[in-house]
């Protein structure tokens, strides 16, 4: 019965420090291999993508608490964008969790133990001053070692070189936030979805370095290499996911 407790049964609130996204940009071949059942994948122009969120969290803790009870964490969580088409005939836009690391032993515990989210232990290293962001996360065996600097001055003049989307508007329009979370049950056949809720949500574009990304070393990725499609950063965010609820899965893997 660990499936069902894991079915996110609690609404959480937390505040977002900072919180960076890297959104890369993949053929579509590459990214529908690892769709859940029922889940489409959300392309443009032929592309699909996978966003790498990096937060600075600041009193997590049940929604209702106050906010000195909460836990203070370093999130990265690794999302392909998805739709999620339901039996009423809408069709919810958002992310299907591939991987999650904390810097926290007791977040990996019990964000595995109430969310599908996967959560690894991780070491992070931060670097901060008013123009500049450095973030090192290294993990087991180099799973999803990561670092990158980022530049926090004026806005970046021109997309990263190789991005499919034509203009910063675009990319941000289409790039996010999505407000949803999808992680398949396969107890169940069905998608437990998560909503997000949040306030003052202002990203701007920032030019970011990649100087480590093991994630898409995998043989998954081979012959597909991803391109950094755009970087956006914010700060003092508040965030409330709601509980979970099931949605059922229509008609198997959905390759449309």
């Amino acid at each position: 019965m660990l499936h069902v407790l894991r079915r996110h049964p609690v609404p959480i609130e937390a505040h977002f420090e900072w919180v960076l996204v890297l959104t890369y940009a993949l053929p579509e071949a590459a990214l529908r291999p690892l769709l859940s059942p029922g889940l489409v994948l959300d392309v443009w122009n032929g592309w699909g993508f996978v966003a790498i969120a990096l937060v600075q969290t600041r009193a997590l803790r049940p929604a209702g608490l106050p906010a000195r009870l909460g836990q203070d964490f370093f999130l990265s969580g690794y999302r392909v964008f998805t739709r999620l088409p339901l039996a009423s005939g809408r069709t919810l836009r958002g992310l299907k969790i591939l991987r999650s690391d904390t810097d926290r032993r007791l977040m990996a515990a019990f964000g595995n133990l109430l969310t599908h989210y996967g959560y690894h232990r991780a070491q992070v290293r931060l670097g901060r001053t008013p123009d500049a962001l450095d973030v090192r996360v290294v993990t087991p065996r180099r799973a999803a070692d990561l670092q990158v600097a980022v530049q926090l001055g004026p806005a970046a003049a021109e997309l990263p070189e190789g991005s499919p989307f034509d203009s910063w508007d675009t990319a941000r329009r289409f790039a996010g936030p999505l407000p949803h979370t999808f992680s398949y049950e396969p107890e169940s056949q069905s998608m437990v979805v998560v909503r997000g809720v949040r306030q003052a949500w202002r990203p701007r574009p920032v030019r970011a370095r990649v100087l480590d990304n093991t994630f898409f070393d995998s043989a998954c990725w081979l012959g597909s290499p991803p391109r950094l499609a755009s970087a956006f950063y914010l700060e003092d965010v508040a965030y409330r996911w709601e509980r979970g609820w099931r949605e059922p899965c229509l008609n198997g893997v959905v390759r449309v």
